[in-house]
């Protein structure tokens, strides 16, 4: 279950979550902190963090399943 958007803000470092956008739509991110990704509902990708380093790159991301999408859709 998603929990509110100010849940997955706290963990990773405002300034740093405001700066980064989705590679590919420019779009903002909603940080996941359960999973550890950074979540593009645009472009329907979720960007890996590794060892505290977000992995900005297509090839490394994760496509969203419909259900997962649908659910950040309704928390928007």
């Amino acid at each position: 279950m998603i929990a509110s958007w100010k849940d997955y803000a706290m963990a990773l470092d405002p300034k740093l979550l405001e700066l980064l956008v989705d590679p590919l739509t420019k779009a903002p991110l909603i940080y996941h902190r359960e999973k550890q990704e950074l979540v593009s509902i645009e472009s329907a990708l979720a960007y890996p963090i590794r060892d505290d380093i977000p992995v900005m790159l297509e090839d490394e991301a994760r496509r969203l399943t419909p259900e997962e999408l649908d659910g950040w859709r309704q928390k928007r």
